[in-house]
């Protein structure tokens, strides 16, 4: 798939997440919950694809991305285990404050992706130019007979 068309692919798939959380407002509680359940779900998948895909892309992607890459699985992971460990809380306290930190979380999980949008914007455009210089070397090598 070209870089062009993954950057496509992420753009439809921010504007689903979009239409998804502006949808969640009208929603009945188990209706959403059932989507809480199903994004749980599709996240992790998706992390694990992402997991495998550097794996069987090592040595063709930085050692610095298969670090970012274990970070935030690590990190995904604690948040989760808190996540799951406050829903068990029943008081109006704990619930606020679950409610706030939720809230926080997504606001910082949009800036996060943001800037990883950036980030492969940066990168597709640097691959492009380290593809021009490659070519631009090839063309003025000499050919071997």
């Amino acid at each position: 798939m070209a870089l062009s068309d993954q950057l496509t692919r992420l753009a439809a798939r921010a504007k689903q997440a979009e239409d998804r959380a502006a949808a969640a407002k009208d929603k009945a509680r188990t209706e959403l919950q059932q989507d809480v359940a199903s994004a749980r779900s599709s996240a992790q998948a998706e992390a694990q694809r992402l997991s495998d895909s550097a794996e069987a892309r090592k040595g063709d992607i930085s050692d610095r991305w298969s670090d970012v890459q274990r970070t935030w699985n690590e990190r995904v992971s604690a948040v989760r285990g808190d996540i799951d460990e406050k829903k068990a809380e029943h008081d109006l306290a704990s619930a606020q404050k679950r409610a706030d930190n939720a809230e926080g979380d997504a606001a910082f999980a949009i800036d996060f992706a943001y800037s990883a949008v950036e980030e492969a914007e940066y990168a597709v455009l640097d691959a492009g130019l380290a593809r021009m210089d490659a070519d631009d070397l090839a063309a003025q090598a000499p050919a071997s007979a």
